[in-house]
């Protein structure tokens, strides 16, 4: 951990590192109601989508694929027809996300110092969101895109609203989520060591006190969970497509 706190203090002369891709696609996709990575979107599975728009960027360096036991073989395939030169590895992952992220991280070469945690379902993810996430990241040693809400949130209880919170404060955070990698490696084995529930990685490194960085998100940025996000997908890469 020295070495990661000694480059934190030293942002303004971070310097260029590798950087490896972590992809957890092993969840079992119950609101789709059908495996949604292996979905097609416009014709193309939406985990292959996924992987090249990461595979096109010049600050990654590597990807390792987390799935299912049962889509190594079908996933390890459209890799392999799509010869995309960054996927490294297509493992197995484990029974919660956490498992399966620090399973991808271990799984990265040891040269890599920077993770980028991207859900194989976020097929839309633009070259300028990773960048600046990336850039950010390698900075600071932990930052996520993300977005303003553009809807009123409310806190309830038994269907009675309790509050509603300040909705100028309130951020919907996106994938890649990138960090260093001896942080994030960190901060996944001691969730895991103290059965914490978690949503999304950077819930791991904030409960061991690091500040998350948040740059620009993209609402085109979505993660595909309900069959109405493939159709809203879709709409959106013709809508890129025409402007």
């Amino acid at each position: 951990m020295a070495g990661l706190f000694s480059r934190l203090f030293h942002r303004g002369q971070s310097p260029s590192i590798r950087c490896g891709a972590v992809v957890p696609a092993a969840g079992s996709s119950t609101r789709m109601g059908q495996d949604k990575v292996l979905l097609p979107l416009d014709g193309v599975p939406v985990i292959l989508r996924t992987l090249q728009a990461l595979d096109a960027c010049p600050l990654i360096d590597e990807i390792v694929v987390v799935t299912r036991e049962d889509l190594i073989v079908p996933i390890s395939g459209l890799c392999k027809d799509a010869a995309l030169s960054k996927v490294r590895k297509v493992v197995r992952g484990g029974a919660t996300r956490t498992q399966s992220v620090l399973a991808g991280v271990e799984e990265l070469s040891r040269s890599v110092e920077l993770v980028a945690i991207h859900d194989g379902a976020r097929p839309l993810v633009t070259p300028q969101v990773l960048d600046e996430v990336i850039h950010r990241a390698e900075g600071c040693g932990a930052a996520a895109p993300a977005v303003p809400l553009k809807d009123t949130v409310k806190v309830a209880h038994d269907g009675l609203v309790e509050s509603t919170p300040d909705r100028s404060a309130l951020y919907a955070v996106q994938t890649p989520q990138v960090f260093q990698r001896d942080l994030i490696g960190a901060a996944l084995r001691k969730a895991l060591e103290d059965g914490a529930p978690l949503t999304d990685d950077c819930s791991a490194v904030e409960r061991l006190g690091v500040a998350v960085a948040l740059t620009k998100g993209d609402y085109c940025n979505l993660k595909l969970t309900t069959p109405e996000d493939v159709a809203v997908a879709e709409a959106l890469m013709a809508w890129r497509n025409d402007a």
